[in-house]
């Protein structure tokens, strides 16, 4: 998969997010081989709390910011029918919210690196048609996809204890 990657301010432009997504992708289609498809291109926005509580507000009806949005494009059969060949299908849109993610990331005490590339996972596992909304096992089941994708990057379990009660 292709990812068009848009940093605006405030993201800090030392860190290489560009780098960082790229890896969060590659673990997860080790997990995920639906989205190992050259076809596929995803736009991921780093951008300000700001924009993400417009986009939130007009899309979703929310008039807050919130760390990552996902705008899915490809429905679940047609992303897992997808063939090899064929033109572009554009996955999704993702957002991430700078001061919501790095807030967040203190608040757990983890580095905002970590924390961003959880949502990343978890955005593109949104655009491909998991939704940890629906239920409690189908949020079980994504819950385990990011866990085991962030392990590949050696990067520890954000559920903690409450995904080891679950013998996820």
């Amino acid at each position: 998969m292709d990812l068009e990657i848009d940093i605006e301010e405030p993201w800090d432009a030392a860190t290489d997010w560009a780098d960082l997504a790229q890896a969060a992708l590659e673990a997860l289609v080790t997990l995920a081989p639906e989205l190992d498809n050259e076809r596929l291109t995803t736009s991921l926005l780093f951008t300000s709390d700001a924009e993400v509580h417009v986009l939130n507000r007009e899309w979703r009806a929310k008039d807050k910011p919130t760390n990552v949005l996902s705008f899915p494009m490809l429905e679940r059969e047609a992303l897992l029918d997808l063939d090899e060949d064929g033109p572009p299908e554009m996955l999704g849109d993702l957002a991430l919210a700078c001061e919501t993610c790095t807030r967040e990331a203190a608040e757990k005490g983890i580095p905002v690196e970590h924390h961003a590339t959880h949502l990343i996972i978890h955005g593109l596992l949104h655009l491909a048609g998991h939704d940890h909304e629906t239920s409690d096992e189908d949020a079980e089941a994504m819950e385990a996809l990011e866990t085991k994708s962030l392990a590949v990057l050696g990067i520890p379990d954000p559920y903690g204890d409450r995904t080891a009660a679950t013998g996820i």
